[in-house]
């Protein structure tokens, strides 16, 4: 096989990886009714149950007290890491992914030796999403600077290539403005290695950043016509670069998933929801699956859901029996 025609086999073959289209549960961060934490332990663990043979994997936030407004600090909220330890032990068919998690809150060192670890002990279930941070209440609330958002996004460009280093290299140097690691190993290496998500939809520098390192790339909700530009941003940083488009594989965290039998049902699901703000899947399972293959036809392939009536399971089992076939 010579050169052009291997170049040619292995775009097809991406090609055909990207084409599939897979779903991933998005774990609550916290509860909205009101729930203890060890309620709101067993509230998780049985949707992922309900979750079946049909979603590929499930997706936690990084967060140490509850992110949206509408919610109190004192609220019961699971840090990230510990909880995909658990849960990865107690659902052995899953993948589990960080979405995402925040560069400033761990050493990304430390990050790339506990990344690896957590490969190993889920016999290679881990994807690592992460991003520059944002929450400045919560930076502040435990001790964190909080820098300008150039100076976040620049420590995350740094922070994914001390992991990629000390993932595939031995012993791994990095000298960077923000970090540095010299002469470090981490064994034993993942196998395979964590897909490298990065999250954020910022032009001038984020979405640079995922041209450059990222295996894949996520945005958190928004519009179809919202992700088609992000996708041409990002596909203009791509160019800019040298990096092949469609190497990154493109995801989306769905703002709200509210499916029923009903459209009617559906839409009170849905604005019931504290989590909806007119954006998300919303439908009847034809409908939402319709509403999917908008963005699939763009070159997403990759679903992360979060449930409009969570923790209740009807919508996670709906979704899973008659939306997810339709992309199988």
């Amino acid at each position: 096989m010579n050169a052009k025609t291997a170049r040619g086999s292995k775009r097809a073959q991406r090609s055909a990886t990207m084409s599939t289209v897979q779903f991933g549960w998005r774990v609550p961060a916290f509860p909205v009714d009101g729930s203890s934490g060890p309620d709101f332990v067993q509230q998780i663990v049985r949707n992922l149950e309900a979750l079946g043979d049909a979603f590929d994997s499930a997706w936690v936030a990084d967060h140490f007290i509850p992110w949206a407004r509408f919610a109190a600090d004192d609220i019961p909220t699971l840090e990230c890491l510990s909880t995909i330890c658990y849960l990865a032990g107690a659902f052995p068919r899953l993948k589990f992914g960080t979405i995402v998690l925040c560069q400033s809150y761990r050493n990304p060192a430390l990050l790339a030796k506990m990344g690896a670890t957590l490969q190993l002990l889920s016999s290679g279930r881990f994807i690592l999403g992460i991003g520059a941070g944002w929450k400045e209440d919560e930076y502040r609330a435990y001790g964190y600077d909080f820098p300008k958002p150039a100076t976040r996004i620049r420590q995350l460009e740094e922070a994914v290539q001390i992991v990629r280093r000390l993932w595939t290299e031995t012993p791994a140097t990095f000298h960077g403005r923000h970090y540095h690691i010299e002469h470090a190993y981490c064994e034993p290496k993942p196998n395979p290695r964590p897909p490298i998500l990065i999250g954020g939809g910022g032009e001038q520098l984020t979405l640079r950043v995922v041209a450059r390192h990222a295996d894949w790339w996520n945005i958190p909700g928004g519009t179809l016509e919202n992700y088609r530009h992000k996708l041409e941003v990002l596909r203009r940083h791509c160019d800019a670069e040298g990096r092949d488009y469609d190497e990154i594989r493109k995801t989306w965290a769905v703002e709200v998933v509210a499916v029923a039998e009903t459209e009617a049902e559906a839409r009170r699901m849905a604005e019931a929801s504290p989590f909806y703000s007119g954006a998300g899947l919303v439908g009847t399972p034809d409908q939402v699956a319709e509403q999917l293959r908008a963005f699939t036809e763009l070159g997403c392939s990759y679903f992360i859901a979060r449930f409009a009536d969570f923790p209740r399971t009807e919508g996670v089992r709906l979704f899973a029996e008659r939306v997810i076939p339709q992309f199988q």
